[in-house]
């Protein structure tokens, strides 16, 4: 199993035989029936999850070589193999110059095409790895880095993508440890703003008497032990990203001057006689509910509303436990010693099961730690139960652990990380054994026929089921999910406004009347 592989291709014969190839060789097909398609499709959430393009180069309107172009233009660095029935040297020299991995003839050999695919998706794990590190080490991150496949977390990489093209203050809540400086990091590291300073402040760690010297600087001399001037963090971060975690601990006389500087631009060091002009980009975060807190007197109601522009809330743990298998491998990976003789090859499959039946209060990061704790336990090259002696206690009331390790349970596709894929072709979490394997389970859904009194359900009924079913199984993507239910993109939305249901974060919500 790798990630997805998107075929580009307006003849829908060829398409269906693609589609066919493809998945015959163990990998999800995407289909798209010309390169205006094909680029949304690159454009959107769902470029997360294709690893490689098949793209036809003689098609009308936007042809393979324009698809080509732009995709180097917005940066897609995505391996593509192009297909053509007129395979003549120049056709292959502008392919390849312009960007194409390798390249197959109208009608292409199921051996050629697999091989193709497979160099492809080596080819594409040594580059990724190579950007990955290029980003981490240079502080750039982006949306997919993010180790996510849960569909919970599909509405925070949009939200966040859509603030990324923009200046707008945003105000990331969720409960602490489920990764909200990771999604601001993210949304710099997506923006404009991505090679300039990000600067980071905990409000909740500052003493009161010194929060407003660090946001906003001071002058030499303005207070006791003041022996040096000092910028202060708006300072720091100018023309970047000024980062304040848990902004609900701050001072009410502090909000006072945070409000101006949000609203103005502008700071007042202590002491200083003069105000200082900032550009900057606000992202602000917290676990509270600041809300509340405006309510209680704890927190200005203006600066609320200058802050809350565009919430983006992140969903604990607990209510995104697809992720959990993804995110373990991944802190196995980081705690990893450097002799490979002495690694851990996986965890079982009744451990994995155990981590997903807790709840973890403390999030990813209470994951993360436990997981570190365990590979130091760990005196075998297996992750077990046994190492997690504090979750199994408290799990084992509450959920039968035989029962649950018990599951066969497949292995695990080797592309764990969100828009990216791993170099070890078919691995994922390796198992000791085939009774050990471990992988997520897929999601299947089922329709009832009929109602609680034995008749046979209304159409209407049946048919927004359906359509709720269709948009949570393709994460939201409705071209694919029209393209699945056989109409056509202007139907589906029709039929989305009459039930009620939001086409712009493509979840099941009802629009306000």
């Amino acid at each position: 199993m790798t990630g997805s592989i998107l075929i580009v291709d307006d003849d829908p014969v060829q398409r269906r035989l693609l589609e066919a190839a493809v998945t015959k060789f163990g990998h999800t097909a995407i289909v798209a029936d010309g390169g205006e398609a094909g680029l949304d499709m690159l454009d959107g959430p769902g470029a997360r999850d294709v690893s490689v393009v098949i793209l036809d180069l003689v098609m009308p309107g936007l042809d393979g070589i324009g698809v080509l172009k732009a995709m180097r233009e917005r940066g897609i660095h995505i391996p593509v193999i192009v297909q053509t029935s007129q395979g003549g040297i120049d056709t292959v020299v502008s392919a390849m110059r312009h960007g194409a991995f390798d390249f197959v003839v109208k009608p292409a050999s199921p051996d050629k095409l697999q091989a193709s695919i497979g160099n492809a998706l080596k080819v594409e794990a040594i580059e990724g790895e190579v950007r990955r590190t290029s980003r981490r080490k240079g502080g750039h991150l982006s949306f997919k880095d993010m180790i996510t496949q849960s569909p919970a977390m599909d509405r925070v990489i949009r939200l966040g993508q859509k603030a990324a093209a923009s200046n707008i203050p945003i105000l990331i809540e969720g409960e602490s440890g489920v990764g909200k400086e990771l999604v601001a990091r993210a949304i710099q590291g997506t923006g404009d703003r991505r090679s300039k300073p990000f600067v980071t402040v905990n409000c909740g760690a500052i003493p009161d008497n010194l929060v407003e010297s660090i946001l906003f600087g001071h002058e030499k001399g303005s207070f006791t032990g003041a022996t040096e001037k000092h910028t202060g963090k708006f300072v720091e971060a100018h023309s970047g990203t000024l980062f304040l975690d848990e902004i609900g601990d701050l001072p009410l006389d502090v909000q006072v001057k945070l409000l101006r500087a949000v609203q103005d631009g502008e700071v007042d060091p202590v002491g200083g006689r003069s105000t200082v002009r900032v550009d900057i980009r606000l992202i602000s975060a917290t676990h509270r509910n600041l809300l509340q807190q405006v309510k209680d007197g704890k927190f200005r109601e203006d600066l609320f509303y200058r802050l809350n522009v565009y919430p983006i809330f992140v969903p604990p743990l607990r209510d995104r436990r697809d992720d959990i298998p993804y995110l373990v491998e991944h802190f196995m990976e980081k705690v990893a010693p450097a002799d490979t003789r002495h690694r851990l090859t996986g965890i079982s499959a009744g451990a994995l099961a155990m981590l997903r039946a807790y709840d973890w209060p403390g999030n990813i990061r209470q994951l993360e730690n436990a997981v570190f704790r365990a590979s130091v336990l760990c005196d075998g090259d297996v992750l077990t139960e046994e190492e997690f002696p504090q979750i199994r206690a408290q799990v084992s009331g509450t959920v039968n652990l035989d029962a649950l390790g018990a599951q066969p349970q497949p292995p695990l596709p080797p592309d764990t990380h969100a828009g990216e894929d791993n170099a070890r072709q078919g691995e994922g979490i390796a198992m000791p054994g085939p009774d050990t394997q471990v992988r997520l389970q897929p999601r299947f859904g089922t329709l009832r026929a009929l109602d609680e009194r034995g008749n046979v359900r209304a159409l209407a009924d049946v048919e927004l089921e359906m359509i709720k079913l269709a948009i949570d199984h393709y994460n939201g993507q409705m071209s694919e999910v029209a393209r699945r239910l056989g109409i056509g993109r202007s139907t589906l939305y029709r039929k989305l406004k009459e039930y009620g249901i939001d086409p712009e974060t493509g979840r099941v919500e009802r629009l306000a009347s």
